[in-house]
């Protein structure tokens, strides 16, 4: 039977994400990781631990038929891939920065300026989207000292919190995109791979479905149950059971976590009590 060649990075904490989200597909590798393969025991696909900057060639060269690492990966080495989905997990910013004591106003100030980066083609198109000529000094790894040492008068860089930036003496002057990690394939795969791919994805697809939603259990007055089931209307309505003592009722639901919290005060306002928020393990819509 085929298996399906799945990249993802070697190290790192994309790496450590990726593998946690094939667990909780339910996905059990039969070797331990940080080899140069693992392949599930329970499901048709085999692992590849490879350096992200190389994924897109190797998926696109058909040598892995998916691939799981930052979009600012994809858009840098522009490679024919497809985008499935975004996993929600791995998210950052690609930023301008520059030393925290440089007045800055606008985009005018990178104009004849030296921008050292590890992203050179990301960068150089939002450059000419903006009718800005720089210079572009490519560089790998810690890019943020560039500046210190006189290389570079700014840097274009991922940015998660932003503290590495302020402690080489330097600030986050302007967003350029938004990454998160995502999964991409090979667009010309073999049918009886897309078939894997398709049920990949739909285990993918409840393992978000469940991150973003809570499993609320409440007791509550009957007389409030109408209003409270319009604040916890569920996937379909809510599930309300009759309580021992008279009068009384519990409901259950399943809400967006957001929405939850939004709603706390109005749900304490309408009696409610003994509130449980319980995770989700998967959801299947």
């Amino acid at each position: 039977m085929s298996k399906l060649k799945i990249a993802i990075q070697k190290n790192g904490r994309l790496s450590e994400k990726s593998l946690q989200l094939l667990k909780e597909c339910g996905i059990k590798l039969s070797n331990g990781e940080r080899t140069l393969k693992a392949v599930s025991t329970n499901f048709p696909i085999e692992i590849l631990f490879l350096r992200d900057d190389d994924i897109p060639q190797y998926v696109e060269q058909g040598i892995a038929d998916v691939g799981i690492l930052g979009e600012n990966e994809v858009w840098e080495k522009n490679k024919q891939v497809t985008i499935n989905t975004k996993l929600g997990f791995a998210n950052c910013r690609l930023s301008l920065a520059i030393a925290k004591d440089v007045e800055y106003n606008d985009t005018l100030y990178f104009n004849n300026k030296k921008i050292a980066t590890s992203y050179p083609v990301i960068l150089q198109q939002y450059l000419d989207k903006n009718n800005i000529v720089a210079e572009i000094e490519p560089i790998n790894g810690s890019v943020e000292i560039a500046p210190g040492i006189g290389l570079a008068d700014a840097i274009f860089d991922i940015v998660s919190t932003g503290s590495t930036l302020q402690i080489n003496g330097l600030k986050e002057v302007e967003v350029v995109s938004k990454s998160e990690a995502v999964l991409i394939s090979n667009p010309s795969l073999e049918s009886n791979k897309k078939e894997i791919l398709e049920k990949l994805l739909f285990r993918i697809q409840s393992v978000k479905n469940a991150s973003e939603n809570k499993y609320i259990l409440l007791n509550a007055p009957n007389s409030s149950i109408k209003k409270i089931s319009e604040v916890l209307p569920g996937m379909k309505s809510p599930t309300v059971l009759s309580l021992e003592e008279p009068g009384w009722s519990s409901i259950h639901s399943v809400i967006r976590e957001d929405d939850f919290w939004n709603n706390i005060d109005r749900l304490k306002a309408l009696g409610a009590q003994g509130i449980l928020v319980v995770n989700v393990e998967k959801m299947i819509l």
